[in-house]
């Protein structure tokens, strides 16, 4: 077994599933090797970050609604191959620890996952290996390198599936893809050229900004904080929230959590896919950071 740091701690979470808990020195964390889904970040200081539906299943062969789950090889449904799982298998398999090490400010942990009979067999049966590098402190930073290891191109969609707390969906806002055309998808296939303001929420969203490299934020007045997503190697940012009627009908997902969650997702899908060619690795990595928002409510 990997060593450990003090500040690192494998146990048993929920559903007797392993979980890694980091107690750092500027932020407490969870990761889950299911998925290799991180479900906690917490600066010292601070509120929870990341959102976690109150009703997500824990069990062998489901993703963890919440958190960040990630999409990997494909994003979505995959064309030609209904019985395949949305999103890929990443999310839904078991990853192997590959080492964490605490420098005294951050604690990293790093994950991987590798082609095995069972990828094989499935929908994409490529030879690869994928390193996830989770950096807890007072930013959070996630990496994802894939490496084909097969004779012969592949093309992978990801995304970081990325659950975001909220005091009010309804106050929320988006800022930095002003201007930036996307797909909605709850719309059809026509792309809109984009829009002047802010993304605000009212409806069901589901858009994805094709070639957005820009870095977004979520302004969340209500709770007195903003987050800051950078990126790099990724070229689209999805942005998700149920509404009410969606939400009634997952079941992992409760009637009015709708208003407490926002999902803002690094990624690389449809034509911003990436190719790789034999022994090729390509890594796509998100920073979230917190800030205090200009516009928060006076406390009484």
């Amino acid at each position: 077994m990997t060593d450990l740091p003090p500040s690192v701690r494998l146990t048993t979470g929920r559903g007797g599933l392993p979980v890694l808990l980091v107690d750092g020195p500027a932020a407490r964390g969870e990761v889950y090797l299911h998925g290799a889904t991180v479900t906690g970040w917490t600066p010292a200081g601070q509120d929870p970050v990341l959102w976690v539906s109150p009703t997500a299943q824990f069990s062998a062969g489901t993703a963890i609604r919440g958190g960040v789950p990630i999409c990997f090889p494909w994003f979505g449904a995959l064309a030609g191959h209904p019985q395949a799982p949305a999103h890929g298998f990443a999310r839904l398999s078991d990853w192997s620890l590959a080492g964490a090490q605490d420098d005294g400010e951050n604690v990293t942990v790093r994950l991987r996952l590798t082609d095995d009979e069972a990828t094989r067999s499935s929908a994409w049966p490529h030879r690869f290996e994928a390193e996830y590098t989770v950096v807890f402190g007072s930013r959070l930073t996630l990496s994802l390198q894939v490496t084909n290891l097969g004779d012969h191109e592949v093309v992978i969609e990801e995304a970081l599936h990325t659950y975001y707390r909220v005091d009010d969906i309804r106050a929320a806002e988006v800022t930095g893809l002003e201007g930036a055309a996307f797909h909605d998808r709850l719309a059809g296939p026509e792309a809109s050229p984009g829009e002047p303001g802010p993304v605000r929420f009212g409806s069901e969203t589901d858009r994805i900004y094709l070639g957005s490299t820009a870095a977004a934020t979520i302004r969340d007045p209500g709770a007195g904080r903003a987050v800051v997503i950078t990126k790099d190697g990724s070229a689209a940012t999805v942005v998700w929230n149920p509404w009410i009627d969606k939400a009634r009908a997952m079941s992992d997902f409760g009637d009015d959590d709708w208003q407490r969650m926002l999902c803002v997702e690094v990624a690389n899908i449809g034509r911003t896919a990436v190719r790789l060619p034999p022994a090729g690795s390509h890594t796509m990595s998100a920073t979230f950071e917190l800030h205090p928002d200009p516009d928060a409510k006076e406390t009484p």
